[in-house]
């Protein structure tokens, strides 16, 4: 497809909301969601897209029980640990988490720096899971290595702040879950993003409302303020 976007940003919304409209608990959700991201990972690759960035946990998510919170990071564990990681390695994708880590349990901290320096000279395609992130808060770690650095205020432009962002510039937007707002996520980065609110909730997104998305995507105009 021509004018691809080199970044895809994508906020996983709606497992639990699918989960109750099925008559099903909220975990299984969170089951079924996880499937569709295995499977969006590699309809994303397959599309040609270098980078994308995964919304998977948010800053404001530690709020939930903690029954649900201890089921979430359960599972993002039982997936760091999954064949599958190690077959991404092999397609040459490189895998980073971004966030707060430090906020992670320490067994999932120990997972994902295994992963991120088995994957670390991987080029096929970038994919960052968003974990216990929030775009205010990466703005602040932004401006505090800034400072640390001890760079000149006269010296200090969007090159400087972007240089110290956790990730790149976001292309387009994708959120699933019938919501139609970014929730703190990339909000630096999305500033002339293109964003496309889907329908659907996570656990029922398909390869099709990719396609969608995409072809949106595809015949929109960027202006950049022009």
């Amino acid at each position: 497809m021509s004018n691809t976007p080199n970044h895809l940003g994508i906020i996983l919304d709606g497992n639990r909301r699918w989960a109750k409209e099925k008559g099903l608990p909220a975990f299984e959700g969170h089951r079924r969601g996880r499937e569709v991201t295995k499977k969006v990972v590699k309809w994303v690759k397959d599309k040609g897209i270098r980078i994308l960035t995964l919304f998977v946990f948010s800053t404001e998510n530690w709020k939930r029980t903690k029954k649900e919170v201890d089921f979430l990071m359960n599972l993002l564990e039982q997936t760091f640990n999954e064949k599958g990681i190690g077959d991404l390695n092999k397609e040459g994708i490189r895998i980073k988490i971004i966030g707060q880590k430090e906020k992670l349990p320490s067994s999932l901290q120990k997972k994902i720096k295994e992963i991120e320096e088995m994957t670390k000279n991987n080029k096929r395609m970038l994919l960052n899971f968003a974990l216990s992130y929030g775009g205010r808060a990466e703005i602040i770690d932004a401006v505090k290595n800034i400072i640390k650095k001890e760079i000149s205020p006269d010296k200090i432009n969007e090159e400087v702040m972007k240089e110290n962002l956790w990730t790149s510039d976001v292309d387009l937007i994708i959120r699933t879950g019938k919501e139609q707002r970014i929730s703190n996520f990339l909000i630096w980065q999305a500033a002339y993003s293109e964003l496309y609110f889907s329908d659907k909730y996570w656990p029922e997104f398909t390869e099709k409302d990719l396609g969608e998305a995409l072809k949106e995507y595809s015949i929109r105009r960027r202006r950049f303020g022009e």
